[in-house]
């Protein structure tokens, strides 16, 4: 049996552009607007709800048949926030400075809308392998878009990328200047509405009629 099919590749493929969650769907994006200021928080944040969309989805596909519908949510909120907690406890022992810019939001992922609904969509009627890739998918998806909105906003508001000096000094001192406005939260609501707007500009089958 084949790991990737055709239909697995697309489960996998299919989030990072024209199934997005994000510029389709248009969730988990309060996320976007509040970690995106630097590229390190982005990328962290990115992985962080990768790993947990990805677990959580081969955790309760793997438990579909032995959990009663009448508490399915609560089940899936246990086993994320299980996730999430030892996410959390990681960060803080390997990467403690970004732990703290990413402050409670950490925790948020578990309200994380993508997370919820592929779980719900998805994992509990397929099999593990399907899930974790589809739960892969689309946590690489949104953190791609985290990640292009995170490079805008730390170019242009602080002349750095992942914390180094980008934008050369000699740029300043002929009167160069920070666009302040970058690092502030609705720029990134504005990114991620350009983002969407391009996107279904390039994909006009996703507009609704």
């Amino acid at each position: 049996m084949k790991i990737l099919t055709a239909k697995n590749r697309q489960l996998l493929l299919g989030p990072l552009n024209k199934n997005n969650a994000i510029l389709v769907q248009i969730l988990g994006i309060c996320s976007a607007l509040a970690v995106t200021a630097k590229m390190e928080p982005a990328l962290v944040m990115g992985l962080s709800v990768t790993a947990v969309t990805a677990l959580a989805s081969l955790i309760l596909s793997s438990l579909r048949d032995a959990i009663p519908t009448r508490v399915r949510i609560i089940v899936q909120l246990v086993v994320v926030s299980a996730l999430v907690i030892i996410i959390d406890q990681l960060l803080k022992a390997f990467a403690y400075d970004v732990s703290k810019q990413l402050s409670v939001f950490v925790g948020l992922i578990i309200t994380n809308c993508i997370i919820m609904g592929r779980v719900e969509a998805f994992a509990l009627a397929n099999k593990p392998w399907p899930s974790l890739l589809d739960g892969a998918g689309n946590g690489i998806g949104y953190a791609i878009v985290l990640l292009v909105i995170a490079f805008f906003r730390e170019l242009l508001g602080s002349g750095t990328l992942f914390g180094a000096r980008v934008i050369p000094r000699a740029l300043y001192n002929w009167g160069y200047a920070d666009n302040g406005l970058m690092i502030l939260p609705p720029m990134a609501l504005i990114l991620a509405g350009v983002i969407i707007w391009i996107h279904r500009a390039r994909n006009k089958e996703l507009i609704e009629q």
